[in-house]
């Protein structure tokens, strides 16, 4: 009976998750998901204690006292800006746990065979099972180790966008292969294996490491999303040692949506799968291109500007990190309703790629206030720029280059954009002309349609505001 209670409450908690990830795929149901997706898991860790011969009730509900209040702690402290600092840390956990067990489960296989023990004659040691654990092993070390770096690069306590060295993609496909084959070694050699099983443990950390460190900030996202796919799979796999089936589920669940979420973010930014795969992520680096055009600068005044803006009757704003950085998103919002009042139609321009992670600048804006129907895709606004009378780009570059469809030699050539440079016209907000993730000019801001505002965009906005209402 109580089995058939755990299984009903399991089949619940997978349908939640499912209906969870469908609510999040939009701004406006996007909490509604998360609220159902947590209700699952709330479930499933109720029902978990109901399985008959359960041990250590006690030191478990301490492990998810403590688990609780430092989630907690960190998601209510956490500033938007360093949300996926947070995503990166707690999907690295999901894979530090994953190896955890597995190393236990191998170790207990062991203990076994050292009491005398024969290898198919023990509790879940199938060839099955010991596989599985392997792949919960390497998978999870480095789905640990890779998110570890990522969240220091995004938070500045690994230095430098991306680290290049001499034979890069061989010694990453080469510790790959050492790490496969040690893995072979391990699985048909099992018996008093235990110092290979941390060689390999530790090759998966060492692996995820490098795996990341040559990773431009321009790659975040796609690194991200594909991190968040290994730790699916270390979950799925891990479900199937223990037989649990919701664990199971979920594991499927996040896997699939992050590489779901992965093939997106390629497209998005012209990237293959085997590309990110296999090591041939960059930062772009590339050169400023041979193409001869006009370089000159042009600024524009506050007042101009607001006048600008006052004076339009579409306006896209498309917000970029610097908006995240300067945490200017309150300011644009207001700047966005003083307009509406003076009948101005605006809209907001979303990358899917803007920010660090994917959705980043909608969680931004939504935190602010900004009506999820103005938060328009890419695709859907792109074919509006023609009519648009003005653009205010704020914190974007590379998402806005035009030389992803102008200029062939270009790194980021074939990139999907923002077409901002079709609008009537175009006033950039940024601190300097320094060059995005991908290192290289923005053809954009010497067009002779765009005016540039320096200065800190919640410093620039604030003025901004302030010019539009004296008018």
């Amino acid at each position: 009976m109580a089995t058939q209670i755990i299984d009903i409450a399991y089949l619940i908690a997978v349908v939640l998750f499912i209906l969870g990830i469908k609510y999040m795929s939009h701004p406006d149901s996007a909490r509604k998901g998360n609220l159902m997706a947590a209700a699952g898991m709330g479930l499933a860790m109720l029902a978990t204690f109901f399985t008959p011969g359960l041990q250590n009730i006690w030191i478990t509900l301490l492990a998810i006292a403590i688990g609780s209040v430092v989630g907690y702690v960190m998601s209510m402290r956490v500033a938007m800006t360093a949300m996926p600092q947070m995503v990166s840390f707690f999907n690295g956990m999901g894979g530090a746990a994953a190896a955890l067990i597995a190393i236990a489960e191998v170790y207990g296989i062991f203990r076994g065979l050292d009491a005398g023990g024969d290898f198919h004659g023990l509790a879940n040691s199938s060839y099955f099972y010991y596989g599985a654990l392997l792949v919960s092993l390497v998978i999870g070390a480095v789905s640990f180790s890779g998110s570890i770096i990522a969240m220091g690069k995004l938070q500045g306590f690994v230095t430098g966008s991306s680290v290049k060295w001499p034979f890069q993609k061989l010694t990453n496909n080469g510790l790959l292969v050492i790490t496969l084959a040690l893995c072979v070694a391990v699985f048909f050699l099992h018996e008093h294996q235990e110092l290979l099983i941390y060689v390999v443990c530790l090759l998966g950390l060492i692996f995820g490491i490098l795996f990341v460190m040559p990773i431009g900030g321009a790659d975040m996202p796609v690194v991200i999303s594909l991190l968040n796919a290994f730790t699916g799979v270390t979950a799925a796999t891990t479900g199937m040692l223990f037989d649990n089936k919701v664990m199971l589920m979920g594991g499927v669940l996040v896997g699939a949506a992050g590489l779901l979420l992965t093939l997106l973010m390629c497209k998005a930014m012209n990237r293959s799968l085997s590309a990110v795969l296999f090591g041939a992520f960059n930062s772009g680096g590339g050169a400023a291109s041979n193409r001869d055009i006009d370089t000159t600068v042009r600024e524009i005044s506050l007042s101009d500007a607001s006048i600008l803006l006052s004076y339009a009757k579409k306006v896209v704003i498309i917000p970029g990190y610097g908006l995240a950085v300067a945490q200017a998103q309150h300011v644009v919002h207001e700047l966005e309703k003083l307009l509406e009042e003076k009948g101005v139609e605006v809209k907001y321009g979303i990358h899917p790629v803007a920010g660090r992670m994917p959705g980043h600048m909608n969680v931004l804006l939504a935190e602010s206030d900004v009506p999820y129907d103005k938060l328009i895709e890419m695709e859907t606004i792109n074919p509006e720029f023609p009519q648009v009378d003005a653009v205010v780009v704020i914190g974007a570059n590379d998402v806005v280059n035009p030389a992803a469809y102008l200029d062939p030699a270009s790194p980021i050539y074939g990139m999907p954009i923002l077409e901002a440079d079709k609008a009537q016209n175009v006033i950039v907000i940024k601190r300097s002309m320094s060059a995005g993730y991908a290192g290289i000019e923005n053809e954009l801001f010497y067009n002779p349609k765009t005016r540039m505002l320096f200065g800190d965009a919640k410093s620039v906005l604030t003025k901004l505001v302030a010019a539009v209402k004296e008018l």
